[in-house]
């Protein structure tokens, strides 16, 4: 008689899952394959699917956040520019979202401050003081998103989203791959799509993106802002070099 197997609902889920967990390789979770994503730890055939539960989860958890990396931070080139350009359209779909950035990996002692940035070596200490419950890393070399997404899961409560340009993200509990500026803007379109079946409004005056305390002091103590005010434009490069990079690692990288 043939047994059948009972499927696990869900592998990869929020925390605290405690010191030193099993790495989500070693529960089993494989990397999806093109047009797939990963829901849980479970392979999702349709990618759109992963995108809905990513929309789900921003539009209704405490505190969601956006985590842009160098990849979408820093004027590399134009390729660059144009990602960093469909990641505000995506942030301009989420009410009162907060935006802090990765700008580099470098570690930042002796104190950090949660309100300015995240870092990969120590990502939980920006996700307890804004006391995030959902985000998602988007621009984030694979190495340090892995290193940041099993940090996250082992420490805090926060759902992870990874939108990735190469195969994905295991340990985050929900993931797409190759995502170019195309699939950047289809995540801005689904996200639009979701927030309207859920009744969700924005503002009237496009300032959706809410600004941490820091932020706030920059910006003369505004509260908000519309995100698709901050569009980056072609032309020069950041001080990328800065960080041991030049445009051509980041068109390979990105």
């Amino acid at each position: 008689m043939k047994t059948t197997e009972q499927k696990p609902e869900r592998i990869i889920v929020p925390g605290p899952a405690g010191f030193h967990p099993p790495s989500a390789a070693q529960l089993g979770v494989m990397l999806p394959d093109p047009g797939q994503g990963l829901m849980y730890g479970l392979l999702e055939p349709n990618e759109d699917l992963v995108i809905e539960e990513m929309a789900r989860k921003m539009l209704t958890s405490p505190n969601a956040t956006l985590f842009p990396g160098p990849m979408v931070l820093w004027a590399w080139n134009d390729h660059a520019v144009e990602k960093a350009k469909a990641v505000l359209e995506i942030a301009a779909q989420i009410p009162d979202v907060l935006i802090i950035p990765m700008p580099d990996y470098r570690p930042k002692y002796p104190k950090i401050d949660h309100e300015e940035v995240i870092n990969p070596n120590h990502p939980n200490l920006t996700i307890w003081g804004n006391k995030i419950e959902a985000c998602i890393f988007i621009g984030v070399h694979c190495h340090y998103a892995n290193l940041t997404l099993k940090m996250i899961r082992a420490g805090t409560n926060c759902c992870t989203g990874a939108v990735c340009a190469e195969q994905g993200h295991e340990d985050a509990m929900l993931t797409i791959r190759d995502s170019d500026t195309a699939k950047l803007k289809k995540v801005a379109q689904i996200f639009k799509r979701v927030r309207e079946e859920m009744g969700l409004k924005l503002p009237a005056n496009g300032e959706n993106v809410r600004f941490t305390g820091t932020q706030s002091k920059v910006h003369g103590g505004k509260t908000h802002t519309n995100p698709l005010a901050f569009m980056p434009t072609p032309g020069g490069t950041a001080g990328a070099t800065a960080f041991g990079h030049n445009p051509e690692q980041m068109k390979r990288e990105g």
